[in-house]
């Protein structure tokens, strides 16, 4: 049987190369409405299942992997959800040159690549630097959820969040699972499936801006 052909939904799909200066989250989804972001979108699993259950939320996936944006637009657009964007780019530099400043009210962060090579790790998206560009992206009270299956890249989450803990710029609260996630899942996207299904551990952050 012939695979389908991975469709593209303008409707769906942001061109990074057309963005110019911060962004108007009203006019890319034609409303006022609470934005969330998800870092790391991969084949769109979240963002879908998050979307159908609520639907009075915007809800922008970044990915910078091209073959998995298209997948994750192709899966959305046939659900014909229109609270949800897409877009291929470099989420750090989105953050610093696309984002306005207090304009989410939650970062997804599910999974992201631990670049586990010790000279790597200076790759690795979760660093003070980056933390502290969600930090001003992010409105009061807003929150950051973030999950991964790795030990070491966990224990160094746990220092940049708690560095603006000590600042009092966050404080802990409650992971809230995902509305896709199923039993003993957080995020049920196919990374945690898969680790799950390998016996791997699952580490859980989420803090709020005060």
């Amino acid at each position: 049987m012939a695979k389908k052909p991975i469709k593209d939904y303008p409707q769906i799909s942001l061109d990074s190369a057309k963005l110019t200066g911060q962004v108007d989250f009203n006019d890319i989804f034609g409303r006022n409405a609470d934005v969330h972001i998800e870092i790391g979108s991969g084949k769109g699993t979240f963002l879908l299942a998050q979307a159908k259950a609520f639907p009075d939320i915007n809800f922008l996936g970044i990915e910078w992997a091209r073959k998995y944006y298209r997948l994750a637009v192709d899966r959305i657009g046939r659900w014909q959800l229109d609270n949800v964007r897409i877009i291929c780019t470099d989420a750090a530099d989105f953050l610093t040159e696309s984002t306005p400043d207090a304009s989410v009210s939650w970062f997804h962060i599910y999974f992201p690549d631990p670049w586990p090579k010790k000279r790597h790790h200076k790759r690795r998206f979760l660093c003070r630097e980056n933390m502290a560009g969600i930090l001003r992206c992010l409105k009061k009270n807003g929150r950051i959820n973030i999950a991964t299956d790795h030990a070491d890249y966990y224990q160094q989450i746990k220092e940049v969040i708690d560095a603006k803990l000590k600042t009092g710029e966050l404080k802990t609260v409650k992971f809230t699972p995902a509305a896709g996630a199923l039993r003993e899942e957080v995020a049920g996207t196919n990374y945690e499936r898969k680790y799950i299904k390998d016996g791997r551990p699952i580490y859980t952050v989420a803090a709020q801006k005060q």
